[in-house]
């Protein structure tokens, strides 16, 4: 722990930090945040507050048009897996494990076993470093009070140094795997332009040992960190793939806690997206009604019983369950989905054989094909319509964050309602706070948040 007096944005002395229920608040009350820094993107926060009472909370998103479904119209279907690995430098990876998923489903293609494991591999690699980018660089400063991580190293050297040192591992694995550790290049329809030497993932497995060891570290070290008690607001649904035996990646179908059950190619029966007027970026939503939330919780809540050995019985330790609705222990699940994804690593580089092949061959084909995957940040559904000559005739991308949106506003509108007692300072912090739990990729701009509260 830190003694930075602005460790606890509440202001609470205990080591849980307790959202205050109070709604008093002077009138005519108003703040604004110029930048909110440690999240991909550029937006604003508008919260409007009448006689004590929260009445509207817009989340505004002012992220340009990036025209990547517009590029993939024309191209040959061989292509999405470079392009949309284009659209994040931090999950590039599951940008092209949904396209290839979606592509092989419209041609009819089915991977071998040891090429799915070696993509399995690519994405814990994925996973990893994402995973710990952001519980050492972007949350975790606002647990302990510090304004970035590098200010938290000055006290916390060790813990973010590990970090870091994990992180390499989980790009060296990509880099292994998928030819570089930024916008992976080995990548392709039906498997991989080259498989890994032996010699190369021999290297990794080394690695990999201590990496289950620092990841087992830093869950019981974020595990330290005081967390706010807060809820997702009742009602909002938790949407995750799922998988027969495997926590999943590279998931089969898609469930919710409210019972649902689908195929990829029944998620336009069930989910859309549609713009709103105070933002450029769509907002995702279910077609019969209420918010759904995507991302680590909802993974766990639905997949527990298939996380790896170790990360199960952490998990169990450190006190979470599928009952768990805060969102922001969402930190503690990722620490605990690092270690399973080292240990899936472990054992796939352990008993790693060069495939036969590094590739099944793909034949176009008219058609539609779905697929999807779990990005570190949640659900992500690609949908590809090609002609006889594979050329693609339209494609449909709905990443993590845009389906979040709706969820993240509602479960802010909740929380500063239930925290106007706090200063403009606090109630600033812990906004900020809230919205890292959701770890948002909304654009590759620095700032993301400017916030403006006006009490009347």
């Amino acid at each position: 722990m830190t003694d930075n007096p602005t460790a606890n944005p509440t202001g609470h002395d205990t080591e849980s930090v307790t959202v205050g229920a109070s709604l008093d608040a002077a009138p005519n009350r108003s703040f604004q945040v110029e930048a909110l820094t440690r999240v991909e993107g550029e937006g604003g926060l508008i919260v409007e507050v009448h006689d004590g009472e929260v009445r509207d909370v817009r989340l505004r998103i002012f992220e340009p048009p990036r025209f990547f479904e517009a590029f993939l119209r024309g191209r040959a279907f061989t292509e999405p897996p470079d392009i949309t690995a284009r659209i994040c430098g931090i999950c590039p990876v599951a940008y092209q494990m949904s396209a290839c998923q979606a592509l092989e489903a419209a041609c009819g293609v089915t991977l071998d076993e040891p090429l799915r494991d070696l993509r399995h591999l690519l994405y814990c690699g994925e996973w990893i470093e994402s995973h710990v980018l952001h519980v050492h660089l972007l949350h975790a400063p606002d647990f302990l009070g510090y304004p970035s991580g590098i200010a938290m190293a000055a006290d916390h050297f060790a813990e973010v140094d590990r970090g870091l040192q994990l992180k390499l591992i989980g790009n060296r694995i990509v880099e292994v795997v998928g030819g570089r550790a930024v916008h992976p290049i080995n990548v392709k329809v039906g498997g991989f332009f080259k498989a890994p030497s032996l010699a190369a993932m021999r290297e990794l497995a080394a690695d990999l040992r201590q990496a289950t060891e620092w990841a087992d570290e830093i869950a019981r070290w974020v595990a330290t960190l005081p967390m706010p008690e807060h809820q997702l607001p009742p009602g909002t649904q938790l949407v995750a793939l799922r998988h027969p035996t495997e926590y999943p990646m590279l998931g089969d179908r898609l469930v919710s806690t409210g019972g649902l059950d689908i195929a990829p190619d029944q998620y336009l029966q069930h989910f859309a997206e549609e713009h709103v007027q105070h933002s450029t970026a769509l907002h995702g939503k279910m077609l019969s009604g209420g918010d759904y939330l995507v991302g680590p919780l909802a993974r766990f809540v639905h997949n527990a019983d298939h996380l790896a050995p170790r990360a199960k019985a952490l998990a169990a330790e450190l006190g979470l369950t599928t009952a768990e609705r805060n969102p922001f222990r969402s930190i503690l699940v990722r620490a605990i989905e690092t270690l399973h994804a080292c240990e899936v690593a472990q054992r796939i580089v352990d008993g790693y054989t060069p495939p036969a092949r590094a590739a099944v061959p793909v034949q176009p084909r008219a058609g539609v094909g779905c697929g999807w995957s779990e990005a570190p940040r949640g659900l992500l559904w690609h949908r590809y319509e090609l002609a006889a000559d594979g050329t693609i005739v339209s494609a449909q991308i709905v990443p993590p964050t845009s389906q979040n949106q709706g969820a993240i506003e509602h479960d802010l509108a909740d929380l500063i309602g239930h925290s106007l007692h706090l200063d403009d300072a606090a109630l600033e912090a812990l906004c900020e706070q809230a919205v890292r739990n959701y770890d948002p990729c909304i654009s590759c701009a620095t700032h993301f948040l400017d916030m403006r509260v006006v009490r009347t």
